[in-house]
């Protein structure tokens, strides 16, 4: 069965958690660890019900449904050929009971008013600005990578306009956007109430930043220990073995 749902131009990769696997583009975008470290940063109970905003391929509904307990894991996501390959990946995975994606534009504030409103949101939105160097806007990398089809603000709005009075958002982006993630989220009454800077190692600065935040919170802001990639020897410190389930 597995055969006949990946494509020539595809193939199948092992996320080595609870026998799940994800299709991706040999050649296209493909999920890094700013993914995996944002579906470990989310706080999902049992029973929630989750909205991942900008889902491109689905890594993180999917390893969230592996990792987490929650009920219903909604991918949204407006490029079309990401969902049917997001669809194919749920098929494979025996995951269509609690994961599902949408094919949809987050700037559509009356059809995201349509969704149940969600306990948590989660997104890996794009970090460059439109206007930071050369882009294609019909380029499906570029789209990942660049505010061509959403900005920032646009998505705090969705995820505002999703959340369940005083649920929370999860987003991981860059830390040279910090200033202006904070102005947003307070802006549109999402109140920032944890953030973890994330480096590459002890000696060079955060290229990654985790923030959580609240819809209609009250001002308290937690600041998380940092988290480092690889360690002096340049192996992954024992933090990134843990998030990855090589280690207890």
């Amino acid at each position: 069965m597995n055969n006949k749902l990946i494509k020539e131009d595809e193939t199948l990769e092992d996320l080595q958690l609870k026998g799940l696997s994800i299709i991706q583009k040999k050649d296209g975008f493909r999920f890094g660890v700013d993914a995996v470290l944002l579906a470990n940063f989310a706080n999902v109970k049992k029973g929630d019900y989750v909205i991942d905003l900008c889902s491109g391929t689905g890594i993180v509904p999917f390893i969230l449904a592996g990792k987490t307990q929650g009920e219903k894991i909604i991918g949204l996501e407006i490029q079309e050929e990401m969902v049917e390959m997001a669809k194919r990946s749920v098929e494979i995975n025996n995951l269509e009971n609690r994961v599902d994606f949408i094919q949809g534009d987050l700037k559509d504030i009356s059809m995201l008013k349509n969704f149940s409103r969600a306990d948590i949101i989660t997104v890996n939105p794009p970090y460059k600005l439109f206007n930071s160097g050369i882009v294609n806007p019909e380029d499906k990398m570029a789209i990942a990578r660049h505010e061509i089809l959403c900005t920032l603000e646009d998505v705090i709005i969705a995820a505002r306009t999703l959340l369940k009075d005083n649920k929370r958002m999860f987003m991981v982006h860059r830390p040279d956007r910090l200033a202006d993630i904070i102005t947003l989220m307070r802006k549109h009454k999402i109140e920032p109430k944890r953030i973890q800077m994330v480096y590459p190692n002890t000696k060079k600065p955060p290229n990654i930043v985790l923030i959580e935040g609240q819809r209609d919170g009250g001002a308290f802001l937690k600041w998380e220990e940092p988290l480092f990639v690889y360690n002096d020897n340049g192996g992954y410190t024992e933090q990134i073995d843990r998030i990855y389930g090589r280690c207890k």
